[in-house]
C-alpha cells in the first residue's frame, strides 16, 4: 500500500480518544476535529517500544497448560543405554523421525494405529512422526480416550510401548517436565493428494477450544494452508514485497493459499497469491505478456475465502464493459474479511489484491508471541478495530500519496499492543511462570458502532474517502461502487470502503482504489520487475504508444519536435552558407593545462579493511574446526566473479591488471596485456559453469593451492538453482558457488563482496556473523587511526543536504515533470507509467536542447531542472579549450525505452547541430561501448593513446567527455562512473516495486569520493551551476563543507607522455572503482601491449584558480573546477518522499522497506531499525527478523537439527557504493599471499659466532670429513673456554690460557647489549617442528586422533625420588596420554608408573630414536615448537614436556596428546636450571631403575641406554653440512635435515658412551668458513640442544638455584671433572625468534609491606639493578622476586663497582671457584673446580683481581684458597643462602687472615624475610 508517517501510540486507549473525537466532531461547526488517527500515531514511551524489541517471535502453537500454575518439577531422564543414538529428530536406533525428512517414505502403520506428530522443545521448528494406538487419542470432541499409551516407533519399528516415559526416552524427545501424552503428541498426520505425509490439526486433547474450532475433524478441504505445509515454518512468514507494491511474492505461507485437495495436483501461483491453470499461463496476448488482471485473480477469489475450495461461491459480480475506457482507470480490489464475491465479465479492466487480507491475518497472530507463556491468551485486534483503523489511515494519506502496507501493519502492532500495554508490561517479570489470567481491553468496539464510526472519520477528509455501509452483500457494494465510476460520481474519491454487517454474522469489508493515481500505481506494483519490463515491451511492440506521438503531434510551437527541428534545419542552412564551421583537426588540437593523469594508489582505510579481512580468515584458521590449514598452503590463485555486464567486466579487469596483485601472486610475471588478466575474472553467464569445474578439478590436484572465489556484487543473483541455461542467468549463482564441490574442497575459500548484503544476511544465511567485515563508518570515531584524506559523499550525506538549508539539495524532485507526467498518466490510463514518463523526459530533453539553442520561449515547456543540465553539458565543453565537459547520466531501467531514448535523443541533436559538443552513449549492460569517432579520437589525444583499435571498455575510461549517458538494465550490475558525472537523473526510477537493496543501489550511483584538504580553502558541496553566477556567488554552506585541495595537489604525470603502457586515465584527485576505490582507468589499456610501464614523476603543483593564465583564451576548465563536488541527484517525487521521511527511530523510512525482494519478514512483530545500531547490529537484525523466499537460494540451506548451517569458509565484505571495496579485496589477496609466503618462512637468529677470531689451536685432529667422532682423538684436542654463542654476547668472558690476549681491548659500548639480535627469514623445510597453529592431515594422529584411543584421554601419575642436594623427596607428575602409555612400566595395567622404559645401547631401529627428548617450557604453550612429528620424518620417539604446576591446563589444552612432567609447585618460581636439574636426576634415578627391572629379564646394566636429548623450545630446523664433491672437496654446502637423521646419527657414534655431553653448532647463514679446512669435532660450550649421558655425569649437577647461564656453568663442570664434550660440527641447529614466552616471563614488580599480606604490584618496578640489593634490616623497597634473580641481575649490571680491578682487564680476571656466574661483558672470569683430580688451567704466575664464592662446600679449604694469588685491593664476594652460613663460610675459611671486611660491606637481595633473601659479603685484599 503506500506512504505514511509512522510514530507510535500514545498510551490513551483508542476508546477514548475515539469517544473523544466524536465529541468534538458534534460540537464543532467550521473546524474539522483532529483526526483519531492523528492522536493515536504520535510518539509513544520509550519503555514500552524497548521492552519488544529483542523478543523472538515464535508461531509455535502454545503447549497445553497444566491444572495447576506452580511452578513445573524438574524431570531427571532416564540415561540412554550405552552406545545407542541421543540425536535430536533420531530414535535411539539411529533411525530418523522427522517430519521433513520421511514424509514420502512409506511408513508401516499397525491397524488401529494412527500416524500422530509429536514436538521435542530441542527441535521447534520439526515434527516427530510416530504411530499410536487410536484407542489411546481423543475423538473429535476432546473425549472417549483410554488411560495409559501403546505406541510403535516408526523409524526402527519397535512395538510395544506401554508407557509414554519409556517411549519419550526412545524417540529422544529430551524433556525437562514429566513425560504426557497430552502435551507432547500434538497433530494429526495425513497423507496429501500427492501421498506425501503433512501435518494435521491439532488433537483436542481437553475439549474443543478456539483452535479447535478451525479445524473440528481430520476432513482436509477444511484445513488452512499453513497446516498444510509440509514444512512448517517456526515463524510467521511474510509476503516477499511489503510495499505499495504487492509484487512477485505478495502472499507466500499465512495467506489463505488454495488448500490441496485429495487427489488434485497442488496449484501454481502467478506470484500474486493467484493460482494459475495451463489455461491463465497461456492467456490471451489481449492482456500482455505478464500483465495480471482478474481472469488470473477469479480462481482465488473463490478458494480463498476460508471456505473449502471444492465449495463453489454463492455471489459473483459483473464487470462492467469498457470500465476503463469510460473512467480513465482500472479500479483495484482490496480483499478484507469475509467471503469475497467472484468476478465475471470485464474482469480484464479490474485489479485484485490480497495485500490488504494478508495484513489483517498477520495482525491476528501478533499475541502468539505471548500464548506460549500463558494459560489464557490476549486477544489480537478485533476485525472491527482494524477496519477503523484502516478508515483513518487512509484519511490521513496525501491527496496524490500511495498506501504503504507497511504503515497500516506497524499501526496495528502498536495499537494492539497500546490495548494491552498492561499485559505486554508484565511479559518479562512473569516468565517463566504463567502468568495471571489478566482483564482484557475496555469495552470492545461494536459491529452495529463500526459504520456510523468510519462516515465519521471519513467526513473529515470530504468525498476523498466513501464509505458505504447499506449493501446487504460485498457483491451488493461492489456494484455499486462500478455503476458510480461509470456514472462518474466517484470522481474526487480515491478508496471506497465497503463495510457489511449482517446480522449474525462476521463482519465483511473490502476497498476499492478509485484515486487515478492510487489505482495506477497499485496495480503497477503488482507486477515483478521482470513482468513490467516484458509488458513495457511488449506495448511497445504493439504499438500502443502511437497516441503519446500523436498528442506531442498537436502541441505545435509549444512542443511538437519534430516541426521544431525542421524550422532548425531550415534556418541552419541558410546560416551556414555564410559561416564556415570548426573543423575536426582545430576541435582536437586543444589542450588543457588542468587535465591530469593519476596512477592508481591504495587509500589506508582500504589497506586496514584488507587486514580485517585477513585477520577473519586467520581466525577460521586458529578456530578448533579445522576448516582452514593456513599453514599447509604456498601460492594463492583466485577467480573474481562479476555480474554479465561488459563495462562491470572490463573495469574489474583493468583493476586487476592495474594493481600489481597478478605479478605479486606469480601469476603473470609480466602482465603486459589485459588478455592475461581476463582469465581471473569470469561473467556469470553460461561460460562460467566451465570455469568453476576447472577450478575444482584443479583444486583438487593442488591440495597446496589456496583457491580464493571472490563473488562481487554478490546481492546481484539471489535465485535458486539449478541453473536451466540459455540467456536467462537465474539460479546460476546458487549451482555454481553453493554446489557441493565448493562446500568439500578445503583449499578454496568464497569472499562475497557487496553494498548491499541483506538478503546474504537471513536466518537461513550459509555466512557467519563472525565472518562479516563491514567498512568502517565514516560517523565512527576510529576513521581518524585511518589518516584519511578522501571524505565519502553517499546516501546519508545527500539527505543531509536537504536538511542544510543553505545552498541547493544535491537530492531534488523535479514538480514540472512529475505534474506533466502525472497528467498525461491520466489521460492515457492504458499505457503503463514508465512509457508516459520516459516519452515525458525525451520531451523535455528536447525542448531544453532547442531551448539552450536560442528558442527561448521553450523554456517554459520543459522544467528548470532538465534546463540546467542541458545548459551545463553545452557550456562546460566550450569552456574548456580541450572541450572537457561533464557527464549527464539517465537511468531509464527498460532497454527499449532506453533504446527509443537514445534514437530520439541522437536525433534532436544532429538536428541541431550539436553532434560535435557532446555525445549521446547507450549504456547496455549486455553490449560493449559504441561512441563516434570524433569523440574516441578526443579520449585517444587526452590520453596520449597510439593504438589505433582502442576503444573505451568502461565508463571510467570516459573521464572529461561531456556526454549524456543513458544507462538501461533493470539493476545496475556494479558499474563505476567517471568522476566527471555531474548530474545522475532517476526521475524514471520505477517507485512500483521499492526494497530497501532497490532503492539504495540506484541512489549509490551518486556516491563519490571527494578530497579533505587539511589546509584550508573551502568550497561548500551544493551544486553550482556555470549558468548562474549568482548560485556560485550566494551559495554559503557552512554546515556541509569539505576542504578541498586546489592549490597543493600534485597529482603524477608520465616522464614520457608517449609511453602510455598501463597509464590510469582519471583526471580527479582519486579514482574510484565500482566500490569507490582507485580504479585505474587506462588508455594504456589500448597501447601497444608489449611497452614497459612508463616511470612516474610528480609534477608541478597546478592550481585551478591560475589556469585561465595558462589556458588560451582565457579559458577556464569547468570540468576541472568542479571535479571534487558530488553530483546531483533527481529522483521521482515518491522515492523523494519515501527517503527524505523518517519514522520512528530517526532513520530514513527506506531502511524500513524489506531488504530484498528475494527475502521475506520472518514475522510483523519486530522493532524497528535503530538510528544507532552498527552495520553488525543490522546484520544480526536480519538474520532475527528475515527468511529467505521460496525462490532464495539460501532457502534450502535450513539447518536440520543443527543450531547452524554456514560454510565454514565464507566470507562477507560489505561497505557502502563506491567506496573502494575492489581495492580493498585485491589488496587481500596480495596480504594473504604474502602472509602464506610467511607462513611458510621463519624468523630464525642469524649470528656468527662472537670471539671467533681467538683460535685455540690451528691443528688438524680428524680427517676432514670424518663422520664420527674418536674418543681418543677428542680427549687430546684441548677444551675451547671461550663462549661463541652470539646470544651471550653481554655476560663475562671465560679465562684461558690460550687466549691471552681476547678480552684486551674489547670494550663495548652499553648500549651494545641492548640491541635488536640479528634474524633472517627462512622457508620451513619439510623437516621443520611447529607450535599449535599448525594442523595438517599427517599431523592429526600424532596430536592426538588415534584410532585406538579417545582423543585427549590421558591419565596422572606420580613419580617420587630423593636426592641429597634437595633434602627431601621429590614428588614430580606425568601426564601420560593413553596412546603413548607403552613408553612407560607399570606394576600392572593401569596401575603405579614404575619406570620410563629405555632401550639397549645395541638397539637399533631405522624408525626409532632412543633418546627420550626433554623440552623445558614456560609461558609458550602456543608458541612452543613442541610438534616434532615432521621434524622426526615420521619416526617414533618419546618426547616429555617439562612445565610448571600451575601451567599445567593451559599446556594440557592446547597439546592434549604430549607427555608432560609437572614440576612441583615449589618450583613455579624458579629458572631453567632447576628444570635442567630436576629432568637429569630424574633421568638418573630412571636409568637405575630401569637397569633393576631389565637385569631381571637378563640384560647386562651398561646395556641400557643412558643419554638423553635436553632440547630448547625454539630449535625449528636442523642442518648438515656436506662437502660438495663437485668442487673438488674445497667447499661445503649445506642442506636442511631431519631431527630423526641427527640423532641417529649421533646416537650411533662408535664408543658414544664413553661421551658425557654431545651437541651442535648453531647455525649462521655464513656457514663453515668457505676454503678452510675445518674441524669437524671440537670440544667447547654446548646451547639449547644437548644429547646428555647421565649415567656418567651423575656426580656433576645443574645448578638448581639458576636463572641465566647455567648451560656455560654446567659445561665448566662437566669438563673440570675430566668428561668428554664432543660438538658435531657437521650439524647446525637453527632456533626461531619468539618473542614471548622463555625468561620474559619473569617479571620483577615491586612489594608492598605495609599490607601485613605483602602485597604485590601488577605493574613491573622502574628500580634500576643496583637497588635490586640492599643493607640487612635496613628499610628498603622489596621486590617480589627470587632472591636468584634479583643477585644474578645485580651481578650482570653492577660488577663494576663490586669488581673495579677487573674491568677490562682480560689479564687478571676473577676467580671463580665451583661455579660460573655472569658479571658483565667487561669483567673475565676464571672457573677453576676445588674437586680432587678435577682439570683446571693452570694458574701460576697469574694474579686475580677478584674471588668470587658461591655457596662454597666442604672441597673448598683455607689451604685451597692459598693456592691463589690476588692484586694488592683485589674484591672478595662471598655468597651464602643465609646469614649464619655467611658468617661461617668466613669463618671455616679463614678469609679475615688476607681480606679486610666492614660492617657496611654485608648486604642481601631486596626481598622480605618470608622470601628468604640470599646474604653476600665483601672485602678487599690486602
Amino acid at each position: 500500500m503506500g506512504n505514511s508517517y509512522a510514530g507510535q501510540l500514545r498510551t490513551t486507549r483508542f476508546e477514548e480518544v475515539l469517544h473523544n473525537s466524536i465529541e468534538a466532531s458534534l460540537r464543532s461547526n467550521n473546524v474539522v476535529p483532529r483526526p483519531v488517527f492523528s492522536q493515536l500515531y504520535l510518539e509513544a514511551e520509550h519503555h514500552a517500544s524497548t521492552q519488544e524489541a529483542g523478543r523472538p517471535d515464535n508461531e509455535e502453537e502454545e503447549e497445553e497448560s497444566s491444572e495447576s500454575n506452580s511452578p513445573p518439577i524438574p524431570y531427571q531422564m532416564k540415561p540412554p543405554p550405552e552406545g545407542s543414538c541421543t540425536t535430536d529428530g533420531f530414535c535411539q536406533s539411529g533411525k530418523d523421525l522427522r517430519l521433513a525428512s520421511i514424509a514420502n517414505d512409506l511408513l508401516e502403520v499397525p491397524p488401529g494405529f494412527l500416524l500422530v506428530g509429536a514436538k521435542s522443545p530441542s527441535l521447534p521448528d520439526h515434527i516427530l512422526v510416530c504411530a499410536v494406538d487410536g484407542r489411546f487419542l481423543p475423538d473429535e470432541t476432546g473425549r472417549n480416550a483410554l488411560l495409559g499409551f501403546s505406541g510403535n516407533c516408526v523409524g526402527c519399528g519397535e512395538k510395544g510401548f506401554r508407557y509414554f516415559t519409556e517411549f519419550s526416552n526412545h524417540i529422544n524427545l529430551k524433556l525437562t517436565s514429566q513425560p504426557k501424552k497430552q502435551k507432547h503428541l500434538k497433530y494429526c498426520l495425513f497423507r496429501n493428494g500427492q501421498g506425501v505425509l503433512v501435518k494435521g490439526p491439532l488433537i483436542c486433547w481437553k475439549g474443543v477450544d478456539g483452535r479447535v474450532k478451525q479445524a473440528p475433524n481430520a476432513n482436509l478441504s477444511q484445513m488452512t494452508s499453513e497446516e498444510l505445509l509440509p514444512t512448517p515454518v517456526a515463524t510467521e512468514t511474510l509476503p516477499a514485497t511489503g510495499h505499495h507494491a504487492p509484487g512477485a511474492a505478495a502472499v507466500q505461507s499465512d495467506v489463505a493459499v488454495p488448500g490441496y485437495t485429495q487427489g488434485a495436483s497442488a496449484p501454481l501461483t502467478n506470484g500474486r497469491d493467484c493460482p494459475l491453470t495451463q489455461q491463465s499461463l497461456h492467456q490471451s496476448a489481449a492482456h500482455g505478456p505478464g500483465k495480471p488482471s482478474v481472469a488470473d485473480n477469479g480462481a482465488l477469489v473463490c478458494v480463498s475465502q476460508g471456505c473449502s475450495p471444492l465449495l463453489p461461491p454463492t455471489d459473483s459480480v459483473s464487470v462492467p464493459d469498457c470500465l476503463l475506457q469510460n473512467c480513465g482507470l482500472q479500479p483495484v480490489v482490496f480483499k478484507g474479511h469475509g467471503r469475497m464475491p467472484a468476478l465475471c465479465g470485464n474482469v480484464s479492466d479490474v485489479t485484485v489484491s490480497p495485500l490488504l487480507e494478508t495484513c489483517y491475518r498477520r495482525s491476528q497472530a501478533l499475541p502468539r508471541v505471548y500464548e506460549q507463556y500463558g494459560a489464557s491468551s490476549i486477544q489480537p485486534l478485533s476485525t472491527e478495530m482494524q477496519i477503523l483503523l484502516t478508515v483513518y489511515y487512509l484519511v490521513q494519506l496525501a491527496p496524490d500519496q500511495v498506501p504503504l502496507v507497511e504503515d497500516l501493519e506497524q499501526i496495528f502492532m502498536r495499537s494492539w499492543r497500546e490495548s494491552h500495554l498492561t499485559e505486554i508490561r508484565q511479559y518479562p517479570q512473569t516468565h517463566p511462570q504463567l502468568p495471571p489470567i489478566l482483564p482484557g481491553p475496555g469495552q470492545p468496539l461494536m459491529a452495529s458502532q463500526l459504520p456510523w464510526l468510519a462516515k465519521l472519520a471519513a467526513s473529515s477528509c470530504g468525498p476523498v474517502v466513501l464509505v458505504l455501509d447499506s449493501p446487504a452483500s460485498l457483491a451488493e457494494g461492489l456494484e455499486e461502487t462500478f455503476l458510480g465510476l461509470l456514472e462518474g460520481k466517484l470522481a474526487q474519491t480515491n478508496y471506497v470502503i465497503i463495510i457489511c454487517t449482517p446480522s449474525g454474522q462476521e463482519v465483511e469489508s473490502c476497498i476499492v482504489v478509485t484515486g487515478k493515481r492510487q489505482a495506477r500505481a497499485l496495480a503497477e506494483s503488482m507486477y515483478t520487475p521482470g513482468e513490467s519490463l516484458k509488458e513495457i515491451g511488449y506495448q511497445l511492440a504493439m504499438g500502443k504508444v502511437g497516441v503519446l506521438g500523436a498528442f506531442f503531434s498537436t502541441l505545435g510551437q509549444d512542443g511538437d519536435v519534430d516541426s521544431l527541428l525542421g524550422e532548425f534545419r531550415l534556418e541552419n542552412s541558410q546560416s551556414s552558407l555564410s559561416s564556415s564551421p570548426e573543423s575536426s583537426d582545430d576541435f582536437l588540437k586543444g589542450c588543457c593545462a588542468e587535465y591530469r593523469v593519476e596512477w592508481h594508489q591504495i587509500r589506508p582505510i582500504q589497506l586496514a579493511v584488507a587486514r580485517k579481512l585477513l585477520s577473519h580468515v586467520c581466525a577460521i584458521a586458529d578456530s578448533s574446526t579445522q576448516n582452514l590449514d593456513l599453514g599447509s598452503f604456498n601460492k594463492v590463485e583466485f577467480l573474481i566473479f562479476v555480474p554479465p555486464s561488459e563495462v562491470t567486466f572490463h573495469q574489474i579487469v583493468l583493476h586487476l591488471w592495474s594493481s600489481g596483485i597478478l605479478q605479486e601472486l606469480g601469476l603473470d610475471t609480466k602482465c603486459t596485456s589485459l588478455t592475461e588478466a581476463e582469465q581471473y575474472v569470469v561473467r556469470l553467464n553460461h561460460e562460467a559453469q566451465g570455469r568453476i569445474t576447472t577450478l575444482i578439478q584443479k583444486s583438487k590436484t593442488n591440495p597446496s593451492t589456496l583457491f580464493v572465489l571472490v563473488h562481487d556484487h554478490a546481492h546481484w543473483d539471489l535465485s535458486r538453482g539449478p541453473y536451466s541455461g540459455g540467456e536467462s542467468s537465474t539460479g546460476l549463482v546458487d549451482s555454481l558457488l553453493n554446489c557441493r564441490g565448493i562446500w568439500d574442497t578445503p583449499n578454496i575459500l568464497m569472499l562475497h563482496v557487496t553494498s548491499f548484503p541483506f538478503a546474504l544476511q537471513t536466518q537461513y544465511t550459509r555466512i557467519s556473523p563472525y565472518n562479516e567485515v563491514h567498512w568502517p563508518s565514516t560517523f565512527s570515531n576510529d576513521m581518524d587511526l585511518y589518516h584519511e584524506k578522501t571524505k565519502y559523499f553517499g546516501v546519508s550525506e545527500l539527505l543531509e543536504s536537504t536538511r542544510s538549508g543553505s545552498g541547493l539539495p544535491l537530492l531534488r524532485y523535479d514538480s514540472s515533470f512529475e505534474s506533466m507526467a502525472a497528467a498525461l498518466g491520466e489521460r492515457f490510463p492504458q499505457l503503463h507509467s514508465a512509457i508516459i514518463r520516459t516519452h515525458v523526459l525525451v520531451q523535455h530533453y528536447a525542448l531544453a536542447l532547442m531551448a539552450a539553442m536560442g528558442r527561448s520561449w521553450l523554456q517554459k515547456h520543459t522544467s528548470v531542472e532538465t534546463l540546467e543540465m542541458v545548459q551545463s553539458l553545452l557550456r562546460s565543453s566550450r569552456s574548456c579549450p580541450a572541450h572537457h565537459g561533464p557527464m549527464v547520466l539517465l537511468r531509464i531501467p527498460s532497454l527499449p525505452l532506453a533504446s527509443l531514448a537514445f534514437q530520439r535523443l541522437r536525433q534532436v541533436r544532429d538536428g541541431l547541430g550539436l553532434q560535435d559538443r557532446f555525445e549521446i552513449i547507450l549504456g547496455n549492460p549486455g553490449a560493449p561501448l559504441s561512441i563516434g569517432k570524433k569523440f574516441l579520437d578526443q579520449l585517444k589525444m587526452w590520453l596520449n593513446i597510439q593504438d589505433s583499435d582502442w576503444v573505451p571498455r568502461t565508463y571510467l575510461e570516459l573521464e572529461a567527455l561531456p556526454c549524456i549517458l543513458i544507462f538501461t538494465g533493470m539493476d545496475p550490475q556494479g558499474e563505476s562512473l567517471p568522476r566527471s558525472l555531474k548530474y545522475c537523473d532517476l526521475r524514471l526510477l520505477s517507485s512500483s516495486y521499492l526494497q530497501r537493496t532497490t532503492l539504495e543501489q540506484e541512489l549509490g550511483l551518486a556516491s563519490y569520493l571527494v578530497k579533505a584538504d587539511p589546509q584550508g580553502e573551502q568550497m561548500g558541496l551544493s551544486d553550482l551551476s556555470e549558468s548562474d553566477p549568482e548560485k556560485m556567488s550566494g551559495t554559503d554552506n557552512e554546515d556541509d563543507v569539505v576542504l578541498l585541495d586546489t592549490v597543493n595537489c600534485q597529482p603524477p604525470v608520465l616522464e614520457q607522455p608517449s609511453l602510455v603502457a598501463r597509464q590510469v586515465p582519471d583526471s580527479s584527485v582519486l579514482d574510484v572503482d565500482k566500490h569507490g576505490g582507485h580504479q585505474a582507468v587506462s588508455g594504456a589499456a589500448s597501447a601497444p601491449r608489449s611497452q614497459p610501464r612508463p616511470q612516474r614523476t610528480p609534477s608541478k603543483s597546478t592550481s585551478s584558480g591560475s589556469s585561465s593564465s595558462q589556458s588560451p583564451r582565457g579559458f577556464q576548465c569547468s570540468w576541472a573546477h568542479g571535479r571534487n563536488r558530488p553530483p546531483v541527484l533527481l529522483v521521482p517525487k515518491v522515492v523523494y518522499d519515501v527517503i527524505t521521511s523518517v519514522d520512528g527511530s530517526g532513520l530514513p523510512k527506506s531502511t524500513s522497506f524489506l531488504p530484498h525482494r528475494a527475502v521475506q519478514w520472518a514475522s510483523s512483530f519486530r522493532p524497528l531499525l535503530s538510528k544507532m545500531m552498527t552495520c553488525t547490529e543490522q546484520s544480526l537484525y536480519y538474520r532475527q527478523w528475515t527468511v529467505p523466499g521460496p525462490q532464495h537460494m539460501d532457502s534450502s540451506n535450513r539447518a536440520e537439527g543443527r543450531t547452524d548451517n554456514f560454510h565454514p569458509r565464507r566470507l562477507l565484505l560489505s561497505g557502502p557504493p563506491q567506496v573502494g571495496k575492489t581495492g580493498a579485496y585485491m589488496q587481500f589477496l596480495g596480504i594473504l599471499s604474502r602472509m602464506l609466503i610467511r607462513l611458510m618462512e621463519v624468523d630464525v637468529y642469524d649470528e656468527e659466532d662472537i670471539h671467533s677470531e681467538v683460535q685455540t689451536t690451528t691443528i688438524q685432529y680428524h680427517q676432514p670429513g670424518a663422520v664420527w667422532p674418536n674418543a681418543d682423538i677428542l680427549k687430546v684436542i684441548p677444551f675451547d673456554y671461550t663462549v661463541h654463542d652470539p646470544k651471550y654476547e653481554d655476560i663475562s668472558g671465560v679465562y684461558s690460557l690460550q687466549c691471552t690476549s681476547g678480552g684486551e681491548g674489547s670494550a663495548r659500548r652499553q648500549d651494545d647489549v641492548y640491541l635488536r639480535r640479528r634474524t633472517t627469514r627462512i622457508k620451513l623445510s619439510q623437516y621443520a617442528a611447529y607450535n599449535t597453529y599448525h594442523h595438517c592431515e599427517q599431523c592429526h594422529q600424532y596430536m592426538g586422533f588415534s584410532p585406538r584411543f579417545q582423543p585427549y584421554e590421558s591419565t596422572l601419575h606420580a613419580f617420587t625420588f630423593s636426592h641429597l642436594l634437595l633434602g627431601e623427596e621429590i614428588q614430580l607428575y606425568f601426564i601420560i596420554p593413553k596412546s603413548k602409555e607403552h613408553h612407560f612400566a607399570f606394576s600392572q595395567p593401569g596401575g603405579q608408573l614404575e619406570s620410563m622404559r629405555l632401550p639397549l645401547t645395541s638397539d637399533w631401529n631405522p624408525d626409532s630414536i632412543k633418546s627420550p627428548i626433554f623440552t623445558p617450557t614456560t609461558g609458550r604453550h602456543e608458541h612452543g615448537l613442541f610438534n616434532l612429528y615432521h621434524a622426526m620424518d615420521g619416526a617414533a620417539h618419546l618426547h616429555i614436556l617439562v612445565i610448571k604446576e600451575y601451567e599445567l591446563s593451559v599446556y594440557k589444552k592446547y597439546w592434549p596428546n604430549h607427555i608432560m612432567l609437572v614440576l612441583p609447585s615449589v618450583f613455579n618460581g624458579a629458572g631453567v636450571g632447576a628444570a635442567h636439574f630436576l629432568i637429569k636426576e630424574l633421568s638418573y634415578h630412571n636409568l637405575e631403575l630401569e637397569r633393576s627391572r631389565q637385569v631381571e629379564q637378563g640384560s647386562r646394566p651398561q646395556d641400557i641406554w643412558p643419554f638423553i636429548v635436553l632440547a630448547d623450545d625454539s630449535c625449528v630446523m636442523w642442518n648438515s653440512v656436506e662437502v660438495d664433491t663437485r668442487s673438488g672437496g674445497s667447499a661445503a654446502v649445506e642442506r636442511n635435515v631431519s631431527l630423526k637423521q641427527v640423532l641417529q646419527h649421533m646416537e650411533s657414534s662408535p664408543d658414544i658412551t664413553r661421551y658425557g655431553l654431545c651437541g651442535l653448532r648453531k647455525w649462521s647463514s655464513k656457514g663453515t668458513r668457505l676454503g678452510q679446512h675445518e674441524e669437524p669435532f671440537s670440544r667447547g660450550h654446548l646451547h639449547d640442544f644437548v644429547l646428555l649421558n647421565v649415567d656418567v655425569t651423575r656426580d656433576v649437577q645443574y645448578n638448581q638455584n639458576r636463572f641465566m647461564c647455567d648451560d656455560v656453568d654446567f659445561n665448566l663442570r662437566v669438563h673440570s671433572a675430566g668428561l668428554l664434550i664432543c660438538r658435531f660440527n657437521s650439524f647446525s641447529v637453527m632456533k626461531k625468534q619468539i618473542a614471548i614466552g622463555g625468561h620474559r616471563t619473569f617479571i620483577i614488580k615491586t612489594k608492598v609491606t605495609s599490607d601485613p599480606m605483602s602485597k604485590v604490584t601488577d605493574i613491573p618496578t622502574s628500580v634500576p639493578p643496583s637497588q635490586y640489593i640492599c643493607a640487612p634490616d635496613s628499610k628498603h623497597t622489596f621486590l617480589a622476586a627470587p632472591a636468584q634473580l634479583l643477585l644474578e641481575k645485580y651481578l650482570q649490571h653492577t660488577s663494576q663497582h663490586l669488581f673495579p680491578l677487573s674491568m677490562r682487564n682480560y689479564s687478571h680476571p676473577v676467580l671463580s671457584v665451583d661455579c660460573y656466574l655472569n658479571l658483565g661483558p667487561e669483567v673475565t672470569v676464571c672457573f677453576i673446580s676445588s674437586r680432587p683430580h678435577s682439570i683446571n688451567i693452570s694458574t701460576a704466575g697469574l694474579f686475580f683481581s677478584g674471588l668470587l664464592l658461591y655457596f662454597c662446600d666442604s672441597f673448598v679449604t683455607p689451604s685451597f684458597l692459598k693456592k691463589f694469588q690476588f692484586l694488592k685491593g683485589a674484591t672478595l664476594c662471598v655468597i651464602c643462602p643465609d646469614r649464619n652460613s655467611l658468617r661461617q663460610t668466613v669463618v671455616r675459611l679463614e678469609l679475615e687472615d688476607q681480606w679486610r671486611f666492614r660492617l657496611r660491606d654485608e648486604f642481601q637481595t631486596a626481598n622480605t624475610k618470608e622470601d628468604r633473601p640470599m646474604f653476600f659479603l665483601t672485602g678487599k685484599h690486602v
